[in-house]
């Protein structure tokens, strides 16, 4: 059985998940132990993950086990791992700015992926809003690592591509249950490779762990419900246009926590930033989707 699923608040509650998200920056560089991005993405996806899956202790359905596995490294192993080598390698600007491109990638791979074709005001609503985190983020002081821009854009490419599965695949469960499943296939595989490449902090202050948990519980656990969520209700290109809310959000956490300054071009940037988004949502129509079965 199939029905629309059409809420005037999915669009608020997906929206809330990259606003979260815009804070990962701000605690990576002040907040977290240095230089260990693997152990980060770990410590961030899998302690939630086994939480949530003996919380809800389902599993997934015979034939869904490569599917699950699949977009649990794009969505969290490999995005994870990327964003924070781009966080540590790269100022929160710059790597924000290259993550812009995913609306770009969803609508040129949603030929491919959905077999879709991306409207006018799709190609309008990206590259606006790519344009607009420029302007917003980026200035003469940026300062450009190689290793941390392929991170970043790799980490856009790969949460892009997920997205784009997700909504082609529709598992037949909700978005809690497919969290779940995500966040501990991906937490799984970025243990031993962090334990087998980095080296362990000396110490773990009480401020790293509630970073964790921010990052873990309220950064993870509950905004990547919000997104599949979104992604499981909505068009793949309407959510991923939330994605340019991110780097909003984390200019406005530097002017607030740390005090920085907009000029006038970073404020043009925020308009058009915003501008991408609206147009991204603009008579954005509501999809048939499954309704979530157990398996």
């Amino acid at each position: 059985m199939s029905s629309v699923v059409s809420r005037w608040y999915d669009p608020w509650l997906t929206a809330l998940a990259p606003l979260i998200w815009g804070s990962t920056y701000l605690v990576t560089t002040e907040f977290l132990p240095p230089d260990v991005p693997l152990l980060s993405a770990a410590l961030r996806t899998l302690p939630v993950g086994i939480l949530m899956l003996f919380w809800l202790r389902q599993l997934p359905a015979y034939g869904w086990w490569g599917k699950i596995f699949l977009l649990g490294l794009l969505n969290i192993a490999v995005f994870q791992a990327l964003l924070f080598v781009a966080a540590y390698r790269l100022p929160g600007g710059v790597a924000a700015t290259v993550g812009a491109i995913q609306p770009l990638v969803v609508v040129i791979l949603s030929w491919a992926v959905l077999a879709g074709r991306p409207s006018l005001l799709s190609w309008i609503a990206a590259i606006a809003g790519f344009f607009g985190v420029a302007l917003l983020v980026l200035g003469p002081a940026a300062q450009l690592d190689a290793i941390g821009v392929i991170a970043a854009a790799g980490g856009a490419l790969a949460m892009a591509l997920g997205t784009l599965l997700t909504k082609r695949w529709q598992p037949p469960v909700n978005a809690l249950v497919l969290t779940s499943w995500q966040l501990t296939v991906g937490g799984i595989f970025l243990l031993p490779l962090a334990f087998s490449v980095e080296n362990l902090p000396q110490s773990i202050t009480l401020t790293h762990v509630a970073a964790y948990l921010w990052l873990g519980v309220i950064g993870t656990g509950l905004t990547y419900v919000f997104w599949l969520r979104g992604v499981m209700r909505m068009s793949a290109s309407a959510v991923i246009g939330f994605s340019l809310l991110s780097p909003l959000s984390a200019t406005v956490l530097g002017l607030v926590v740390l005090d920085q300054h907009l000029t006038l071009i970073q404020s043009l940037g925020m308009v058009l930033v915003l501008a991408g988004v609206w147009l991204g949502q603009y008579k954005t129509q509501a999809l048939p989707v499954k309704t979530p079965t157990s398996p």
